[in-house]
């Protein structure tokens, strides 16, 4: 077989290179054609001397072709992986550092919230224009698999607006699944799962082993689990009283909902420091940090390290790479996968992106009816979609107005924030993120004029947050290589989760 696929953020050496991983571990697959595109230059040459050697002492005569031109990276292009990071990590501090002067203490900021609405503002603006050039020189039946957050917001925008079909996809449904199995002292393969909801906010509402329903024992069993007891505190909780296990870790669940961050004294209570993604304020911004230091400086050890193996075994669980093979080849691939509703879940709205069971084979990508979610994961599904919509709209029309809306309508902005703060903070991250931000040039100026008035709302410019852990440096991260390693080339950078800091 022989199509073109293109990584647009190739620059992200922990989703390409294992994406690469995956996909040339199928044997059909040994003569695609590869072509990487980022806007740093730098970051782009060492990914592809990285997983070019990689291709080629896997005995395979592909040659990735690099460039920092997205149209030409796009020519006819089939298959198109985004794994974009728009404003680098330069705006993503803005994300985490400012709403903390407001008291709205996030872990990771990059879905929901004040950073995660912020992030799709920046985010839908860029992906509206790879879909501009994806519609005009790609193959006419592309596919989009959009690995970038906020995953919900971001493939709601390509599919209504860009003209580009797009699935978004994510790991969080199989961290999950392997926990539900460790509870119940089973393996992840003997767990038969049904998951459905929204992106990051899905609910197991189906488990069984050989035919037994495993739902009904699932809070005591994680109750008593010697880890997991004390690391998804907010899971475990969410599971008491909605009676399902969601996928999303501890620490990205706790900032969608009001309950377990509005108050700074009480945040320990519901986290556990052992991993940043328990909980650990602005933990995901640290981890990226140290993981992008790490990789710059240590990049010429990295060349004389042993090649990734592109063996079945070796093959990793993101779902990209087997929904191209079930579409190449026929073989009948299930995940879950991130789509525009279309009824899929009934009483989640129709236009929304819900995250569901979905097959794939020679005939698409097929999503069977899920029928209604139980009503309390439902009610927490629908608040968290109406921040997307209006975050969405926001975004495509430039309206500062919508954008506040969905500041005000955030579960965890709300329950922290008086309206005149709201409006101050978006005020400032406005400003913050005028490089990224085109669609808003009048409203940037208008904020600036308010914020140089001098009539402000006294900020927390000391807050530090409830369980903020200072950045490594590579002085520090030398002691722990494997660690480091890991860190910086894993998509998944939540996955180690026992490592105590």
């Amino acid at each position: 077989m022989s199509f073109k696929v293109t990584f647009i953020g190739a620059g992200s050496i922990g989703f390409t290179r294992g994406l690469l991983r995956d996909l040339l571990t199928v044997p059909e697959f040994r003569d695609i054609e590869v072509s990487f595109m980022d806007i740093n230059s730098h970051n782009l040459q060492m990914v592809t001397e990285l997983c070019q050697r990689d291709i080629t002492e896997n005995g395979l005569s592909i040659q990735i072709k690099p460039t920092t031109d997205r149209r030409e990276a796009l020519k006819d292009a089939k298959y198109v992986f985004c794994t974009i990071r728009m404003g680098g990590l330069e705006a993503f501090a803005t994300d985490v550092d400012i709403p903390l002067k407001y008291g709205v203490d996030q872990c990771v900021g990059d879905t929901l919230c004040a950073g995660g609405i912020m992030y799709g503002q920046r985010g839908i603006a860029e992906m509206l224009e790879i879909c501009r050039d994806i519609r005009e020189v790609a193959l006419p039946d592309v596919l989009l698999l959009n690995y970038s957050n906020p995953m919900a917001m971001l493939t709601w925008a390509c599919n209504k607006y860009g003209g580009v079909r797009t699935i978004g996809l994510c790991h969080g449904v199989q961290h999950g699944h392997h926990q539900i199995a460790e509870v119940y002292g089973l393996e992840k393969s003997e767990v038969d799962i049904i998951c459905a909801g929204i992106n990051h906010q899905t609910w197991y509402i189906s488990a069984k082993h050989q035919g037994k329903d495993l739902t009904a024992g699932l809070l005591a069993a994680f109750e008593q689990h010697p880890e997991f007891s004390r690391t998804e505190k907010v899971r475990i909780d969410m599971l008491r009283r909605f009676g399902y296990y969601s996928t999303e870790s501890n620490g990205h669940l706790s900032e969608y909902v009001p309950w377990y961050r509005k108050r700074s004294a009480e945040i320990m209570d519901w986290i556990d420091l052992g991993s940043w993604i328990n909980g650990e304020t602005g933990g995901y911004l640290r981890v990226c940090t140290e993981g992008r230091n790490w990789f710059e400086t240590d990049f010429p050890n990295w060349m004389k390290e042993p090649a990734l193996e592109y063996t079945a075994e070796n093959r990793g669980e993101e779902h990209g790479s087997y929904i191209i093979e079930g579409l190449e080849t026929g073989r009948v691939y299930r995940g879950h996968f991130n789509v525009v509703n279309h009824g899929v879940i009934s009483n989640l709205p129709e236009d929304a992106v819900i995250e569901a069971p979905g097959y794939v084979d020679h005939n698409g990508i097929s999503m069977p009816l899920v029928g209604e979610l139980p009503l309390g994961p439902a009610a927490v599904c629908n608040v968290s979609i109406s921040v997307q919509r209006l975050a969405v709209e926001a975004a495509v029309h430039g309206d500062d107005q919508l954008l506040r809306q969905a500041f005000m309508m955030d579960p965890l902005v709300g329950a922290v924030c008086s309206p005149p703060e709201i409006w101050q903070m978006v005020d400032e991250m406005l400003v913050a993120g005028e490089p990224w931000l085109p669609q808003y040039a009048v409203a940037i100026a208008e904020a600036k004029e308010r914020l140089a008035s001098g009539n402000l709302i006294p900020t927390r410019t000391d807050n530090e947050g409830a369980a903020r852990l200072k950045v490594k440096s590579v002085e520090e991260m030398q002691l722990d290589r494997a660690a480091a390693n890991k860190n910086a080339g894993e998509s998944d950078k939540g996955k180690d989760r026992e490592k105590v800091r």
